[in-house]
């Protein structure tokens, strides 16, 4: 997942032990959930369609890929452009189409021990880290900021990519608990940026999107020059949405055409710009 650089908090900005605490935690139950949800797949779910150009065992070859490159193993060789197909369109893109490739033959069983194998690696990696090695510069998917930040946003595309194989498997779940609020967290920093500039909301609008279910809470944005975060509005928003968490989460991460799915998406205020913005809402490339 790779999205536009946004102004937030850095995970590193916290006491470096609680961050990593935290952060390992977090994407210790995240794989957790991940391996319980592939031991139970069968060989027709795990060559179901997943994402555009691939199926489920393509995801999970490109989260081993991402864990073995983390880890310190060397990346396959670079694909030349005629093996790659539509659904890649970046840098990032071709080079975990190289993963994706050189995965493609392990039977399905192998690919989960492999999962298994790697996020148990990657888990005493982390957990042998010194703490201040949270506050180191890193790249990250989200622009520049620490190894702290990037593990956060490591949290939101794991658990992201168990939501694509649940989709495409038929086995929802997951939809609360720590690692769900930390996705929707990750999106939340990048709330002003889609409602500013993915869906252009004109200056002086005001909006609140409405999130039901588990994750239950209520987003607020205006737009005063730029698209910011705020915690609260003043009087009734110009622009509302209400929404299940999860499909405001799922349309986020651009999965889903909000086109589509409008009928789940109850709109207020000016109707023109909520069903502008509630078909605007992807923010991952």
């Amino acid at each position: 997942m790779t999205s536009e650089p946004t102004p937030a908090a850095d995970a590193g900005a916290d006491d470096p032990v609680a961050t990593k605490r935290r952060l390992v935690s977090l994407l210790g139950q995240a794989w957790a959930s991940m391996d319980g949800l592939l031991s139970q797949l069968g060989d027709e779910q795990w060559e179901a369609d997943a994402l555009p150009g691939w199926n489920v065992h393509d995801v999970v070859a490109h989260v081993v890929g991402t864990e073995r490159q983390l880890s310190g193993a060397e990346p396959p060789p670079a694909l030349p452009p005629e093996v790659t197909g539509s659904h890649v369109h970046n840098d990032i893109a071709r080079m975990n189409e190289a993963w994706i490739v050189a995965l493609h033959d392990l039977p399905h069983e192998e690919l989960h021990r492999q999962f298994t194998d790697i996020t148990a690696t990657r888990l005493a990696q982390l957990k042998a880290m010194p703490p201040d090695a949270y506050l180191a510069p890193s790249w990250t998917p989200v622009g520049p900021g620490t190894y702290g930040r990037f593990m956060e946003v490591r949290v939101f595309d794991v658990w992201m990519h168990e939501q694509d194989i649940r989709a495409a498997s038929g086995l929802p779940g997951h939809e609360s608990g720590p690692v769900a609020a930390q996705s929707l967290a990750e999106v939340t920093k990048s709330l002003g940026y889609i409602v500013g500039k993915r869906a252009a909301m004109p200056d002086g609008t005001t909006v609140r999107i409405r999130l039901t279910g588990p994750l239950a809470t209520d987003l607020h944005v205006a737009v005063d020059g730029r698209a910011r975060v705020v915690d609260e509005l003043l009087g009734e928003p110009s622009v509302s949405l209400s929404l299940p968490a999860s499909l405001f989460l799922r349309l986020a991460g651009g999965r889903l055409d909000g086109e589509l799915v409008l009928d789940q998406v109850e709109l207020g205020g000016d109707r023109d710009l909520a069903r502008q913005l509630a078909t605007h809402l992807a923010f991952t490339l």
